[in-house]
């Protein structure tokens, strides 16, 4: 982790931090940032539980469920006024990003929420229709205390009741295929590379199966880039055609050779 990365993290947690309305929350010492970040850091590479959980319909679902492709996991509270909403509308046009340039097909998001006591499944359906989440590939869920207290700690989510709310770190988690924590993004309106990136690596794969899809994978990723100018991503044909005139000046090199090696074996 660079200084300027570091210190860029423990801005985000200094100013992403939410207190808003929780009925019944017993107040306790708000949350240290430094503290927190640590500990969402130290929960990067594990692999978290097949937890259950009940989606907004109603619907049971298991973590377990989502092996096999990435999974993004946000963290909300339904009472929350603050930092939950504007950090779920900024997460729907990052996943609207991520749909148009890997596919919705490609990945999954999960929104859960954290206060197990007062987010219900009717609390999150009605968090859902507020916040106007309808991608096909995102749900919303609620859970039982024991599994969400298990997954905040496989996560490394950090939260303090405090007088009036929450005191909590806008935290959205990137999974892995194997569903391992891969990045943890901060923030309420993180810049869309830092959640693309990591969604390139996840989705296209760090390493490339010998197959044709795994090939075009490799190729979407390499010449996949971000073009600060529209704030979007998109294929950069320069680095598509510049690397198949290298592939091919490669192959041609390779024949010349080849015919070099056969004719001083002739002779």
């Amino acid at each position: 982790m660079t200084s300027r990365r570091a210190a860029a993290w423990l801005f985000a947690m200094l100013t992403c931090f939410s207190v808003a309305s929780a009925r019944g929350a017993p107040a306790s010492s708000p949350l240290d940032p430094k503290e927190a970040i640590a500990t969402s850091q130290r929960a990067v590479g594990r692999t978290i539980g097949d937890y259950r959980f009940v989606d907004s319909t109603g619907k049971p679902l298991s973590l377990g469920d989502y092996r096999g492709k990435p999974l993004v996991i946000s963290l909300v509270y339904s009472a929350c006024s603050s930092v939950c909403p504007p950090t779920t509308q900024h997460l729907i046009d990052a996943v609207n990003e991520a749909a148009r340039v890997f596919g919705a097909d490609r990945f999954a998001v999960l929104t859960i929420g954290f206060d197990a006591r007062n987010d219900t499944v009717a609390r999150m359906a009605q968090f859902a229709s507020l916040q106007g989440i309808k991608t096909s590939n995102w749900r919303v869920a609620s859970g039982d205390a024991g599994s969400v207290e298990a997954l905040l700690n496989d996560l490394g989510f950090s939260y303090r009741a405090v007088a009036g709310g929450f005191d909590h770190p806008a935290q959205t988690t990137i999974l892995d295929r194997d569903g391992k924590v891969y990045r943890h993004v901060y923030g309420e309106d993180f810049p869309f590379p830092m959640f693309m990136e990591p969604m390139k690596d996840v989705v296209y794969g760090t390493t490339t199966p010998f197959s044709l899809d795994g090939i075009i994978d490799r190729i979407r990723f390499i010449c996949t880039a971000y073009d600060p100018g529209s704030r979007r991503y998109r294929i950069d044909y320069g680095l598509v055609f510049g690397g198949a005139i290298g592939a091919f000046s490669l192959l041609v090199m390779g024949g010349l050779i080849l015919r070099e090696w056969m004719r001083s074996a002739q002779a």
